[in-house]
């Protein structure tokens, strides 16, 4: 965890505070401040506020992430084909729930080689107030059904809607999850224009980029087919997060 933008944004608090004498306005104004500050620390997962996550690969060559999160759904197949067809490699950040409703998709993307995170097992859209004991279950209930079906352990936790506070943070320690961020997100759940969807991905692409992707869609289905092609011509190769990791730890 983080804790020097909190420390350097309370000494500035109280050098603002003394500077001007401590009226009420100014400690309304650094009140605001502070809550807007730890309120875009949960909600961008880049910042590393509360969690220490990892957003991408420190590499000189030309290779990125795909990663796709909420699956596996009805969509997952035709991701999978398309992944096989050009030899790619990915990490899904399965939800538990959809493990159980899909257990055979899921059984194939171990099979087809590529990496699997834990993404809760409910994905809440109440994540950011669940509790530390909520989230440990939250957590460990996915790890038993990816145990249970897939026969396979993972480390790698994303947050869901990469919101991260002090329970999650907890949580996470706990549980002995690598917290996996990433740096390029396509907006794929917000928008359905998959134009603007691709130039995203593509316009804030940089060496190591770690890519948020949804096999939940046709629209991103799409837009993988196309960022595949445009990969390829500009001579990206792919990574898998775990490989990542895996060399960090032998360096």
């Amino acid at each position: 965890m983080k804790h020097y933008p909190f420390i350097l944004f309370y000494l500035f608090c109280n050098v603002f505070i003394y500077a001007f004498h401590g009226t009420f306005w100014v400690y309304l104004f650094c009140f605001l401040l502070f809550s807007f500050v730890v309120v875009w620390g949960s909600f961008d997962i880049e910042l590393g506020y509360f969690v220490n996550s990892i957003t991408h690969k420190r590499t000189k060559i030309k290779e990125v992430a795909l990663t796709f999160d909420d699956g596996p759904t009805e969509f997952t197949p035709k991701f999978l084909d398309i992944l096989k067809e050009n030899n790619v490699k990915s990490t899904f950040f399965c939800i538990g729930k959809q493990i159980e409703k899909y257990p055979e998709t899921f059984q194939r993307i171990i099979e087809e080689g590529h990496t699997i995170g834990n993404h809760t097992y409910f994905h809440s859209n109440n994540t950011g107030f669940l509790s530390t004991t909520k989230m440990i279950e939250e957590i460990e209930k996915c790890d038993e059904i990816i145990s249970k079906i897939g026969n396979i352990k993972t480390n790698l936790y994303r947050p869901p809607f990469g919101v991260t506070n002090p329970n999650i943070a907890k949580a996470i320690k706990k549980t002995h999850k690598k917290s996996i961020g990433w740096n390029v997100r396509s907006l794929d759940t917000i928008t359905d224009d998959e134009k603007k969807i691709y130039r995203k991905v593509t316009k804030g692409l940089k060496k190591g980029s770690i890519i948020l992707l949804h096999d939940t869609s046709e629209k991103t289905y799409n837009v993988l087919v196309d960022l595949l092609v445009f990969l390829n011509a500009k001579n990206y190769s792919t990574f898998t997060v775990d490989s990542m990791i895996k060399n960090q730890k032998n360096d």
